[in-house]
């Protein structure tokens, strides 16, 4: 129900009022503005390494495990070895109770199949033991790298805080300020005046007519068209850049 109060009260402004209000609703918009230009990049630059820190973890926590399955397989591999080992001692018992030359020979094979076996087992371990080293290697590295941009995080944290802290006061302000005005503004008007300012540069959506010109395009506005303006009695956009124009005597 308040809501529909707040638009009937919206809609029976004059043009004038609307156009004080919009103009009222941009110049506050514009000081927080300011505040957040203040703050600059550090927001963006804080959650930038933030991801960057969680990307770092994520590689790393990957490699300490690739390097805990290369251990086990390594594990794997030297299990390999003492098995061959015992098939060895096996079949060369074997050997010395074989009844002819064919039983020896096939013997023989299975030996020298079981040496090639620890051969590769070996060559194996020694590839994996190669890429261990070299994971671990890469570890450290990301280990000092992660300190480091932790430290340039908790920097950046420090100094927006102390920005944030200076400027909450005065933004809250502006904030409960600039939501004030809006509920005096038709909702039309409102989403065209959000529309423009988010199409601006410099975020106006709203501006004067400063020596014959638009306050926000700089581009020459026709006198009669000025004389429009002035009257204030009806809502005139900026042919050039779509801008609100209003008079400069709303800056008095």
């Amino acid at each position: 129900m308040a809501t529909k109060t707040k638009a009937v009260d919206a809609n029976e402004l004059s043009i004038e009022e609307r156009l004080k209000a919009m103009f009222e609703l941009q110049k506050v918009d514009s000081e927080i503005d300011k505040i957040k230009i203040l703050r600059g990049e550090l927001p963006l630059e804080v959650q930038d390494l933030e991801d960057e820190l969680e990307g770092l973890e994520t590689r790393m926590k990957n490699s300490e495990d690739e390097i805990k399955s290369l251990d086990s397989a390594i594990t794997a591999k030297k299990n390999e070895i003492t098995n061959a080992n015992s098939l060895i001692k096996k079949y060369q018992d074997q050997q010395n109770n074989v009844r002819n030359n064919r039983e020896f020979d096939s013997l023989a094979k299975e030996i020298e199949f079981q040496h090639l076996e620890i051969e590769l087992c070996e060559k194996k371990i020694r590839e994996f033991t190669v890429q261990i080293k070299a994971k671990k290697e890469t570890i450290d590295v990301s280990k000092k790298y992660l300190n480091e941009r932790k430290t340039d995080l908790e920097n950046k944290k420090h100094e927006l805080e102390e920005i944030i802290a200076d400027t909450q006061k005065e933004e809250n302000t502006l904030l409960k300020r600039s939501r004030d005005i809006e509920s005096k503004i038709e909702g039309r008007l409102m989403a065209a005046y959000k529309r423009i300012r988010s199409n601006a540069r410099n975020g106006l959506a709203v501006v004067t007519v400063e020596r014959d010109a638009c306050g926000g395009c700089f581009n020459k506005i026709p006198p009669q068209r000025q004389l429009e303006i002035r009257s204030k009695k009806k809502i005139i956009v900026c042919e050039y850049c779509g801008r609100i124009l209003v008079d400069n005597g709303f800056t008095e």
